[in-house]
């Protein structure tokens, strides 16, 4: 079988090994650590040599609606197709398609395109479930969500969604204060998918109520849910305060300031924070009018807002948070790429095989430059971007 090493600064869950090599052998990771203590020599390995970057863990978006305007709620194998692709530029080589509030039928549609996409097998970020961003969500915290088309999670409203997606239904976002959502919380978690706290105006009583139905995650940390007061902690209080549920954060440093960030990270630790993107179609466009769920997004200087100012989706991507964690809130590279990468793989339970480079894991590798800027993206041993040319 043929054999590919990557030569430059490794990154394990643990450390940075400054001199470091990981080996491929079809599909797999067969080697990783210190170029001196690998003796299996193959005049015919593949060598890609980038001395001054990172190689890193393929990293694991849990959740983007899109990018290269695409958008998962287009409904479309081929948009699918296009967003697939284009996060291999950033690094990205599994994700959760996410869809976000609009009416029932376009919601299925999207899903129903996810199930099709699935079957072809592309060679690009693996499309690995759905994440539910809405409609089951609190009308006070929609965020750059439609309010006609918020939905009560019923049994009626859930069961066509759960019939379609079983097992692929990995995340769902809801407010747990809403009608029937401790009910909706304790269906969903019972079939193993994972309940996460967000858009909610909830106090810390009713989302503490949230986790203890089984709900264990909350979705964009301090966006879209009831802050941190003295006397009313709040979302951000029961997920600051309740050390077993994981978070998630868009780390753009303007969804939240720094210093927030920073008191998240060192709260929750690198275990129960996780990095997403929360990308939407102006990801990699520019500056310019785009579409978020039927409403106009106006993005200027890479910040995307309705036209009443909110925060409309993110055009962040998985490399730059990873980089502003550590220039911007001072976390090490290990902890910063550890929170890509290995902290959603424990999350989604598919670490045996991804989200750090050890051996026998699946050989979902990326190089990021000195700027992190991403190099190589290779998946499941197979390159599928490239952008500044290797030395052999």
């Amino acid at each position: 079988m043929s054999r590919t090493a990557f030569l430059g600064k490794v990154v394990t869950k643990h450390h940075c090994i400054e001199d470091g090599l990981v080996v491929v052998e079809d599909k797999k990771i067969i080697f990783v650590g210190s170029q001196t203590d690998f003796s299996g020599n193959d005049p015919e390995m593949k060598i890609i040599s980038y001395p001054n970057s990172l190689i890193i863990p393929g990293m694991i978006d849990i959740h983007v609606h899109g990018n290269a305007n695409l958008d998962v709620m287009d409904g479309n194998v081929d948009s699918l197709q296009g967003i697939a692709k284009s996060l291999c530029s950033y690094g990205v080589t599994s994700f959760l398609a996410t869809t976000m509030t609009m009416p029932i039928a376009k919601i299925m549609q999207a899903l129903r395109a996810v199930l099709d996409y699935q079957k072809r097998k592309e060679p690009y970020a693996q499309l690995i479930g759905v994440h539910l961003e809405g409609p089951f969500i609190s009308p006070k915290q929609k965020g750059a969500q439609k309010e006609d088309d918020i939905l009560h999670p019923t049994q009626f409203n859930l069961q066509p969604i759960l019939d379609l997606l079983q097992e692929k239904l990995k995340v769902v976002t809801l407010a747990p204060e809403i009608p029937n959502a401790l009910e909706a919380i304790r269906l969903l978690t019972s079939q193993g998918t994972i309940c996460s706290i967000g858009h909610t105006d909830a106090t810390i009583e009713e989302a503490n109520q949230g986790l203890i139905a089984g709900a264990n995650h909350f979705t964009h940390l301090f966006n879209a849910m009831s802050g941190l007061h003295h006397r009313e902690p709040g979302a951000v209080g029961s997920a600051l305060f309740n050390h077993e549920a994981t978070c998630d954060v868009i780390a753009d440093m303007v969804h939240v300031h720094p210093s927030a960030v920073k008191i998240a990270f060192e709260q929750k630790t690198r275990e129960k924070f996780l990095l997403i993107s929360d990308g939407m179609r102006a990801v990699g466009m520019g500056d310019g009018t785009f579409d978020l769920g039927g409403q106009k997004v106006n993005v200027h200087r890479c910040i995307a807002r309705l036209d009443d100012g909110t925060l409309a989706g993110s055009t962040l991507t998985l490399n730059r948070a990873v980089q502003n964690m550590i220039e911007t809130v001072g976390t090490s590279i290990v902890d910063a790429v550890y929170m890509a990468a290995t902290a959603p793989a424990k999350k989604l339970g598919i670490d045996v095989a991804k989200g750090s480079l050890e051996i026998g894991k699946d050989a979902d590798i990326v190089v990021l430059s000195d700027n992190f800027d991403v190099n190589i993206t290779m998946i499941q041993g197979q390159l599928v971007y490239q952008g500044v040319p290797y030395s052999d």
